[in-house]
């Protein structure tokens, strides 16, 4: 039996409808980690599970009871479930200690020797003993997030929530609080973290989910995510790419405007004027190339420019459709001597790798990366 099951989840906010029918199921001792853009409803998701947002429509069941049933004990549920905020939320008027022991005298009936116990042992594992009568105000970010994971804890969770449990912390204390994440993913505990932290995702996940569209739009093992996903918008979510695009309608195409939206675009990621330059005098050289040997209106044209390029590994690609007759640019010898009738495709394979040339449907396609 899994220890969460989501069936058909539904969420909207008016008209915009941010979840479209989630189902998850999530076994004991799964570290699942949620990534995707902003807005995409990673925290609306977790957040749902807790019915902190009240679905539309679809179940929610943890450790087999249904938390979305008619007249159910939600809040008894509710503390099968650990959650961590972006925020911390721990309470000001109290300290540490005191955090940390409230919610299990109260609602679990642990007595206040045990309760007082075990805070010890779990502030012993984060390394904060000595802050047990310390108050929120006068610990860091990083801390006082510590203090929230053992106050989750606290309550023997079935799974722990993290909602960006780095988002509101100093760049300088993120690395504190992963490291505790990790510790706990060391003792297989059944966690579901939202993220952007990627490359803490790739060490503590079993399963990634990534979401778009108001859906999981791809899951899978790190591996499969991060080193070979397969739909476009993980694609272009995992390597960080930006696009530009251009198209073209007529030989007399407006060719300073092309080149100035390139020279905008290569400016706005931080490409050198290096590589900017090969990437104009590329495209330039293609599209010449292209109207000439493929194009068979005597104005009309139809080409597609599309332009990648990727942070993550800081590589540019050019995607080129141009229909009309079959015509590969680089299908050429090139030991022979450079005349001006080949100029424009020897400028070509000097500047391109893992070049490739397909032609179907009337369709010249090809893909290239710059040098």
């Amino acid at each position: 039996m899994s220890v969460i099951e989501v069936r058909g989840l539904k969420k909207s906010f008016g008209n915009f409808e941010v979840l479209r029918g989630i189902d998850l199921a999530v076994e004991t001792g799964e570290r699942i980690v949620i990534i995707g853009g902003s807005g995409c409803g990673k925290s609306v998701f977790l957040r749902s599970l807790e019915l902190l947002e009240i679905p539309n429509a679809g179940q929610i069941f943890v450790d087999g009871e249904e938390l979305t049933a008619p007249d159910v004990n939600i809040d008894k549920i509710r503390r099968k479930l650990g959650m961590v905020w972006q925020k911390f939320n721990l309470f000001t008027h109290m300290n540490v200690m005191e955090n940390l022991t409230v919610a299990p005298i109260k609602l679990l009936g642990m007595s206040k020797d045990d309760a007082h116990e075990k805070a010890m042992n779990l502030l012993a594992q984060v390394g904060l003993t000595s802050k047990a009568d310390a108050y929120p105000e006068f610990l860091s970010g990083g801390q006082q997030q510590r203090i929230a994971i053992c106050r989750s804890l606290m309550m023997n969770p079935k799974v722990i929530l993290f909602d960006e449990p780095t988002s509101a912390l100093d760049p300088t204390m993120v690395g504190e609080v992963l490291a505790v994440i990790r510790m706990l993913a060391k003792q297989d505990l059944t966690m579901i973290i939202v993220t952007h932290e990627m490359n803490f995702a790739r060490e503590v996940a079993t399963r990634i989910l990534f979401f778009a569209d108001g859906e999981i739009y791809e899951q899978g093992t790190p591996a499969e995510i991060f080193d070979a996903p397969k739909r476009p918008k993980t694609i272009a979510f995992i390597h960080k790419q930006k696009y530009f695009s251009y198209e073209i309608s007529e030989r007399h195409f407006d060719l300073p405007a092309m080149q100035g939206g390139i020279q905008t675009f290569a400016e706005k990621y931080g490409l050198s004027a290096r590589r900017t330059n090969r990437l104009q005098l590329c495209c330039e050289e293609l599209i010449y190339e292209m109207i000439e040997h493929a194009c068979t209106g005597e104005n009309v044209v139809d080409i597609s420019l599309d332009v990648t390029y990727a942070e993550v590994d800081n590589s540019v690609a050019i995607a080129f459709t141009c229909a009309g007759k079959p015509y590969n640019p680089l299908d050429k010898d090139f030991d022979a001597e450079v005349d001006e009738e080949n100029l424009g495709t020897m400028i070509l394979h000097n500047l391109s790798k893992n070049y490739s040339h397909e032609y179907s449907g009337g369709v010249n396609k090809i893909n290239f990366s710059l040098t």
